[in-house]
């Protein structure tokens, strides 16, 4: 394949928004490169990972309860390496671990951010081949460079997230994240190991068609969500393919394909799990981040999910995720149940 040098790599990318934004850290700059290094050490593995013995369980509980599979691990610990023995990260939180690492070393300690990860989401679909991923989003720490993060820091909330994203490992690898100002993804080009800016300027549809949910737990949905599936089914029926469903069960393939046709994911709380499944800090935080840079919205039901309160680092969250319209929609089914 012959690629046209007009196409800047994700490094390209970089110093071209260093150059042309004085405001730009390059602090940031060098964190992203970190995570998408990361990201490359684990697509080699999740390539050949039907080829190797690196499917299935460790025979683990990880904090949520969940079993760790082998390949959770190998990208827990890649993303922990690359940014420990680099130099713009102060420290990490990661849903596969119980408590936080803090990096007390001289060149660490100098930096302003902490990155909160999903090392590798939809785990469970590893040994069906179906597409996977990893989550991250960047937080500003509280306290002031130069000393060792504290406590406090690491009270992750919405307004401290200065960029957040996503990498995906399907057919083709594609790194995507948000700053404040855009969202951009840049696909994997294996045969040179870079990434290229391939979706400038991602925004997600306004008018969306895709809904996302898990229609077996129907029942035990509240009213308003109940009623805003019965009004897209209705739709449906006034109009064959008005609306088409969507669900992988992988956030990231679901969320990514979302993001780029429109449409919505529906994670409500259900009878049994009335917070929801999904976690804020590591899942929700960023994918609300990015959504709502490219355009789109994520509330919890009664508020954006990025105004959210912190109340520990694996706190849950019911998450209703997509096109502005559709999410439009979906509050005013949720305040009739809310009145």
């Amino acid at each position: 394949m012959n690629l046209s040098r007009d196409i800047l790599t994700l490094d390209e990318f970089r110093f071209y928004e260093e150059r042309n934004f004085p405001q730009a850290i390059s602090e940031l700059s060098n964190l992203l490169r970190d995570i998408s290094f990361a990201a490359k050490l684990i697509n080699v593995e999740v390539n050949k990972a039907g080829l190797v013995d690196i499917l299935g369980d460790t025979g683990t509980i990880n904090i949520q309860g969940e079993q760790v599979k082998k390949l959770d691990l190998f990208a827990n610990n890649q993303l922990i390496g690359v940014l420990k023995r680099g130099i713009s990260c102060a420290g990490i939180v990661s849903e596969e671990m119980d408590d936080v690492v803090v990096f007390d070393d001289e060149k660490s300690r100098q930096s302003s951010y902490i990155v909160a990860f999903d090392p590798l989401d939809g785990s469970s679909n590893i040994d069906n081949c179906i597409s996977i991923g990893t989550i991250f989003g960047i937080y500003r720490r509280n306290s002031p460079a130069g000393g060792p993060c504290s406590v406090e820091d690491f009270k992750l909330e919405g307004k401290n997230m200065v960029a957040a994203g996503y990498v995906i490992y399907g057919s083709s690898t594609m790194f995507v994240y948000a700053t404040k100002r855009t969202v951009n993804g840049f696909t994997l080009d294996p045969t040179i190991g870079e990434f290229y800016l391939s979706h400038p300027n991602i925004k997600c549809p306004e008018e969306g068609y895709i809904y996302s949910v898990s229609h077996s737990n129907y029942f035990h949905y509240s009213e308003g969500v109940r009623k805003y599936l019965d009004f897209i089914q209705l739709k449906n029926k006034e109009e064959e393919g008005y609306y088409t469903q969507r669900h992988v069960a992988s956030m990231v393939a679901d969320l990514h394909r979302n993001l780029i046709k429109g449409g919505i994911l529906l994670n409500p709380g259900t009878t049994n799990f009335p917070k929801g499944k999904l976690r804020l800090v590591y899942e929700c935080l960023p994918w609300a981040f990015i959504y709502e840079v490219a355009g789109g919205r994520a509330i919890d039901g009664k508020q954006r999910i990025l105004d959210v309160p912190f109340t520990d680092l694996h706190q849950r969250t019911p998450l209703f995720i997509g096109s502005n319209s559709m999410i439009n929609d979906l509050e005013c089914f949720l305040k009739q149940e809310n009145s």
